[in-house]
Order: C-alpha cells, then structure tokens, then sequence
C-alpha cells in the first residue's frame, strides 16, 4: 500500500505545483514553438520516471535503437494495451514529441487534461463516429507537423493479456502520411497494479520495441489490410515478450 500511497501523492503534488512551471514553458512557446513542446515533454517525462521509481517498476527493453531520434521523421506507434501504467512507461522512452490518443474521459481531469494537450495528446469518443474521425484528422496534421502519435488500436484494455483485433482507424494516421509504424509490445504492465488493486507492486517489465514498418514498402493487399498486418507482427512480438516475461517469473521465484 505504501508504493500506491506514494505515487498518488506525487502525482497530485505534480499537477498543482508545476503548473507555473507549465506556464512557463508555455511562453517559451510563444518564442520558440519547438522548446518549448520540447520542455514539457521532458518535465513530464522525468516525473513519470519519478512514479515507475516509487512503484519500483524496472524496464527491460529491447529495440530501443527502433525508437525515432530526435528530428528525425515521426511515427506513428502502434502497442497493446494493459494497464494505465503503459502511457507512462511508454513517455520515458520518447526522444521527441509524441501525443497519445487516449479516452475522452481523461479530458475531464483537471491539470493533467493541460499537460496532456501540452503533448498534442487527443482524446477520443469511441461512440461518436464523427469526432472520432475529426480526432484522426488532427492526428494526421500533428503528424504533419513533426508529432509522432502512440496509439492502441484495441480500444480498451485488455483483462487477461491477449490482444484483440485492431482497429483499422487510427492506422489512416500512417496510410495518409506515409509515415513508419513503429510495433510496441510490452507485456506483464497490469501486475503493477489493475490486477491486484488498490495495491502496487514492483515489476520487472519486458518490452519490444519493433523495427519501423514502411508503408510505402507494403504490398497492395498488406496495406489495404495494414491493421491485420500489423496485428500479425505484434502478435509473434508479444509471443516473444511472453516467453521472456515468464522466463523472468521463474528467475525471480
């Protein structure tokens, strides 16, 4: 109970004491667009590392030469989706900026809602058809812009560690700009915390981080079914972080 007890109060000590700190980086902003995005994204990154210290969640992760660096093209990111712990882990690991689709719910947060649109983060109404597509509309722009976008194609979270099918929305982010997609899989996320709430847990956390897919490369019936295409890779992926995950249960027992 003591890791939970910690990490919230962290985060709440966060979202009301750095809000001047956000301020400040938004009048960066007005003089320097980039450095500014830039430095927000690196606050936000060092207090997500901060909550992986207090919960004593470690990485082991593999491919992190497949992640973009800083100003090269952006990407979209494709992962399977387990815990609310996979935003954070994933926002440690960026080199530059990159928004996450996330439920609209979230919008509804105060102070984390601003921090999340201080990383072009949107958010999605999965019943509404309309403003969803408008939300892929803007994705593409950002994408445009130079922001790589993390989406999970589930569209939930998934209960017992398998991946759903994907679906093929968020995939015209990368077929109308022609930009990589980047596979992600990280596996064992929801023993820090969904599975046995409200408690948290150290982990050890395998992670793949897959080698850039070029949509421009894909043959015609690949890229007409690019979701399925990429559910298929993710799928021996998570295979692989699977065996590595029980590998490790065993080690430490």
């Amino acid at each position: 109970m003591i890791r939970f007890i910690l990490t919230l109060l962290f985060v709440i000590l966060f979202l009301i004491l750095f809000l001047p700190v956000m301020l400040v980086e938004w009048i960066i902003g007005l003089f320097n667009k980039y450095t500014g995005d830039l430095a927000s994204l690196r606050t936000v990154q060092w207090a997500f590392k901060v909550c992986l210290f207090l919960s004593g969640v470690k990485l082991n992760i593999k491919g992190l030469e497949n992640l973009p660096k800083k100003g090269d093209k952006p990407v979209l990111f494709v992962g399977n989706h387990n815990s609310f712990f996979d935003v954070i882990i994933m926002y440690t690991l960026f080199n530059d900026l990159t928004g996450f689709i996330a439920k609209k719910s979230f919008k509804k947060v105060p102070s984390l809602n601003l921090w999340m649109m201080r990383l072009y983060c949107l958010f999605l109404d999965r019943k509404d058809t309309k403003q969803g597509l408008k939300t892929i509309l803007t994705a593409i722009d950002y994408v445009k812009q130079g922001v790589s976008i993390f989406v999970f194609p589930e569209g939930t979270r998934s209960k017992d560690g398998t991946m759903a099918d994907f679906k093929a929305g968020a995939f015209k982010i990368a077929t109308k700009t022609n930009c990589p997609i980047v596979p992600v899989i990280l596996s064992g996320t929801a023993d820090i915390f969904e599975n046995h709430l409200p408690f948290i847990k150290s982990q050890e956390i395998p992670i793949i981080i897959g080698e850039p897919i070029d949509v421009t490369a894909l043959e015609k019936e690949q890229k007409k079914h690019i979701a399925d295409y990429t559910h298929g890779i993710m799928e021996t992926m998570l295979a692989e972080n699977n065996s590595a995950t029980g590998s490790l249960s065993r080690e430490l027992n």
